[in-house]
Formats: C-alpha cells, structure tokens, sequence
C-alpha cells in the first residue's frame, strides 16, 4: 500500500504530537517525584527545627545550646511560625516581609496549618506550642513547573501543525499553479490552429452571421489560455474603464446562457481602476456564470457598478437559492464547489 507525501506528512504529525504527550507525562512524573523528595525533606527540617526547639525548652540555664541554635537557624528557606495552642505568635523565621501586626501573624500562621498540619511541642510546663510551615519558594515554583513545560510544548505543537499544514497548502498551490500551466501550454497550439481556420473562414465566407460568433469564442479561448497561464504569476495592473470590461463580459454572457434568465444591468460609461483585464473578466465571468447556475437557467440577473472617491464596487445578484452556511467559510478556497459536474 503505497502513501502519498500528504499521508506522511499527517502520519508525522500525529508523531509528533504523541511524543509530546509521552514527554509531558514523563517530566510531569520527574517533576512530582522530585517534588514529593523536596518536600518530604523540607518537612524533616522543620521537625529538626521543632526537636531543637523543644529541646532548648527542657535543658537547665547552664547548659550549651550552641549545636541547638545552629540546627534552629540553619533553616533559610523555610517559612516558620512557632505559636500557642490559639495560634498567637511566638516567633517566626523566613517570612516575605518584615514586619507584620499580631493579627497578620495569627492568620498567617492559620494559613499554615491548614497547608501542612502543625508540629507539637510538648512543653515541660504541660502547656502545647505550634510549629507552623509553609512550602518553601523552590518547592512552590516545582509546583508550576509543568504547567510552564505543558503551555511550551502546546505552543510547539501548535506552530508544527500550523507549519505542516502551510507546507500541504503551499504543496498544493504548487500543484494547482503546475496544472494550470500546463493546461495552457496544451491548449496554446488548437487554439492557435483555430484562430487560423477561423480567419480562413471569415476571408471565404464574409457574409456569414455565425463566423464573428466563431470568432468570439476563439478569442475567448485564447483569454482563457493567456489567464491559465498567468496563475501563480505577479498580475500586470494597469489603468482601465471597468465600466467597459464589466459591459463586454454581459454582453458576451447574453448569448451563451439560457433566454429565460433576465439580464439587467446599471453601469456608468466609465469607471477607471488598476487592474488586470484579462483575470478581471475571468472572475466577473465566473460570477455571472455561477449566478446562472444558482438560478437553474431561470430567473433574473443585476450587475450593477458603483464608483466612490477611493473604490470602484461591483454588485452582481441574482434571484437564486443563495449559499448555505455551512459553505460560506470555504467560496474563496481554491477548487471548491457544490457542483456535481462542473461545466466548461
């Protein structure tokens, strides 16, 4: 079974994406691991912290305790809040600010016992004391760490998907630009053996009705040849009457569509604007002859022309069903229709 490019391109997405999820999961697991170490550490500190406490409270006036506040103050990092059993403060270490009121301090030491439960001190005199702990900065930024890793990789697999499918996209124009031109590179010789058989025709027959009908087909394959081969190229504007382009394509759609559709136009004599002629009547083209379709060959066609300071606007209706909505979002794609069979 053979894939094509865009196959593997699809296959390599869905790649990519599964080895982001499987590194998400595995540094979130690194990360709560490292986390539960870091934390179970911490708490074996403060309760270092706590049995130094308690045990400068039971030894005699007499005895050194350089060991004891050596292990009390060799904790930097560690919010700490020693209070009695109705959480007034007794003293506290490594706090964010320096100065707080007694009932900050009460709050705060509230807020700590309810992030991480209490150590208790028993006190020789029988009375309690509360050691209460909050989690380090380093153990809260862990905490955030995946959520960051998560926001990056999702940034990352974003710009994959959006740069695979811009590269599809640009293949595809690629390949459309390619079929035009070679469309028009097949077309360029019969179109040039018509146009000489028509003129033979016109010198031998002058009197003919139907050979300038002839002729105006013929130039009108060769339009269309000359736009084939202008897709994916930069368009040469120039100045012109768009009043008189507009007009030349009605008139030439007049006798090439069914008499039981309505034409009714409302244009100026003139309207100049930059553009290109020959990809301009192309899309007015394509739009009556689209009007036409949506009408079923009956109902009546408006071509209207309207010129402002800055703007030249072109309104083309028709008596049709109109668009469903679930198609509006995807006229302008490259290709689309809701034709069945499309027509020449």
């Amino acid at each position: 079974m053979k894939f094509s490019v865009y196959d593997k391109k699809e296959t390599l997405k869905y790649i990519l994406v599964f080895i982001a999820i499987i590194i998400v999961v595995v540094f979130y697991a690194l990360s709560q691991r490292l986390t539960s170490v870091i934390e179970a550490e911490e708490k074996y500190k403060v309760e270092l912290w706590a049995d130094a406490t308690r045990e400068i409270s039971l030894i005699d006036i007499n005895t050194d305790i350089t060991f004891l506040q050596k292990v009390i103050g060799g904790n930097t990092t560690i919010p700490v809040i020693l209070a009695d059993t109705s959480y007034n403060v007794l003293s506290y270490r490594n706090l964010p600010l320096q100065n707080y009121s007694p009932e900050d301090l009460k709050l705060l030491a509230k807020d700590f016992a309810s992030k991480n439960n209490p150590i208790v001190i028993d006190m020789p005199s029988g009375g309690r004391q509360y050691i209460c702990y909050d989690d380090s900065f380093l153990l809260k930024a862990l905490t955030y760490v995946p959520i960051i890793m998560l926001m990056v990789l999702v940034v990352f697999l974003i710009c994959v998907v959006v740069l695979i499918l811009t590269i599809k996209q640009s293949e595809q124009n690629r390949l459309w630009v390619g079929l035009f031109k070679e469309t028009a590179h097949q077309l360029g010789t019969p179109t040039s053996s018509l146009m000489a058989w028509t003129e033979i025709l016109k010198s031998k027959y002058p009197n003919d009705e139907l050979i300038p009908e002839l002729d105006k087909d013929t130039m009108r394959l060769k339009t269309i040849v000359e736009r084939f081969s202008q897709i994916g190229s930069k368009a040469e504007l120039e100045v012109a009457n768009v009043s008189e382009v507009v007009s030349e394509v009605v008139n030439y759609m007049r006798n090439r569509i069914s008499r039981q559709v309505e034409i009714q136009t409302n244009i100026p004599n003139e309207a100049f604007a930059m553009l290109n002629i020959s990809l301009f009547e192309w899309v007015v083209e394509n739009l009556c002859k689209n009007a036409v379709d949506a009408m079923e060959g009956r109902g009546k066609l408006t071509v209207e022309l309207t010129e402002t300071p800055s703007l030249v606007v072109i309104d083309i209706t028709d008596t049709g069903k109109g668009i469903s909505k679930s198609n509006i979002s995807k006229v302008f794609n490259m290709g689309f229709t809701t034709k069945k069979e499309v027509g020449a």
